[in-house]
């Protein structure tokens, strides 16, 4: 059967090929880039059709798409209904994968995976715990030998998704962090402490060469780079894995998905709680510009790809596969795309 997939997939490419569209272009999230840098090495190979994907983080891919400077945007925050508006045209959400976001740190020594809750994160990054043996960690993590450190908390300094997530699960278990930083994950953040990286890559180097150094990032990144991350209690009491792909899809099944996609499911009722989506956005009406109905099947095309062979590269790159009625809905969003009203 996978034969036969693959051997329609490449019969269909051909005839992309024929009509000469040999490239797309994208630009956006980091946090996803492994897992599409995968993905488009893989559909190049099958099809030909070589996708360049710009990681520049999630609020430059969605000011790309508003612009149209790119045939796609990857983003790991939803637009907003400002932004939707401030488009020269209808924009369509479709969720590619689950991420899952974690603290990464970098404690001489320690090699204990260590405990934290909402809370204690939002302490941290509001300046109140300055040292990795204050009490608060100490007592979620009685059996580390922690020591009389200087926490040097480091976040994401351009305009990013992965902070979207992470700042939304704050506000949603911090009244402090609320009132003082942010109230969710649209809201503009003026960290009170720390250093800025550019994007997950950025974030995670910066935490790898400063000890007590901490960090948030797609755990993907954490595992590449070699750094310890920490476990996160969930409204359950749990302290849950972000590595852990069924605690990832839990947190997803847990939320009701819209029919945009557009939703937040941090703090989930159950699995890891600071998991979200990453989405690809696109024109739904693909006809504007000097773009040509080759172009916009092409795009289609990559997406239908996405969603189903390219789904089976999620969790080999530790990210969440979308699957049930977020693919369904996905879909869906992907066959709603037409060119000048024609569907495609």
């Amino acid at each position: 059967m996978k034969k036969i997939l693959l051997a329609g997939l490449v019969l269909a490419a051909g005839a992309v090929s024929a009509q000469s569209v040999t490239s797309i272009l994208g630009s956006g999230a980091s946090a996803p880039f492994p897992l599409y840098t995968e993905m488009f090495n893989s559909y190049a190979t099958l099809t030909g059709v070589k996708v360049n994907y710009a990681s520049k983080g999630s609020g430059g891919g969605r000011a790309d798409i508003i612009a149209r400077n790119v045939e796609f945007a990857g983003s790991d925050a939803f637009m907003t209904d400002t932004e939707l508006k401030s488009a020269p045209g209808a924009i369509v959400h479709v969720p590619m994968a689950l991420v899952a976001v974690v603290p990464t740190y970098n404690i001489p020594g320690v090699t204990t995976q260590l405990k934290f809750t909402g809370q204690l994160l939002a302490s941290i990054y509001l300046g109140d715990i300055k040292k990795w043996n204050d009490p608060a960690i100490v007592a979620l993590n009685k059996t580390a030998k922690l020591p009389d450190l200087a926490i040097a908390p480091v976040y994401r300094s351009d305009s990013s998704g992965t902070t979207a997530i992470f700042v939304d699960f704050l506000s949603k278990v911090s009244s402090d962090w609320a009132s003082k930083v942010s109230k969710g994950p649209q809201g503009s953040v003026k960290w009170p402490v720390g250093t800025g990286g550019p994007q997950n890559a950025g974030v995670v180097g910066l935490v790898r060469q400063t000890p007590g150094g901490i960090g948030y990032a797609e755990v993907t990144y954490a595992k590449a780079n070699k750094l310890q991350y920490g476990l996160i209690r969930n409204a359950t009491g749990k302290f849950v894995d972000g590595g852990d792909l069924n605690e990832i899809a839990a947190a997803s099944d847990a939320q009701s998905l819209p029919d945009d996609t557009r939703t937040s499911i941090t703090n989930a009722s159950i699995g890891y709680p600071i998991s979200g989506f990453t989405w690809i956005l696109v024109y739904k009406d693909q006809k504007y510009g000097t773009r040509t109905k080759d172009q916009a099947k092409a795009m289609v095309a990559l997406l239908r790809w996405m969603l189903t062979d390219g789904q089976k590269l999620n969790n080999k790159l530790d990210y969440g596969q979308i699957d049930g009625s977020a693919l369904k809905k996905a879909q869906k969003n992907v066959e709603s795309i037409t060119f000048g009203g024609e569907k495609l």
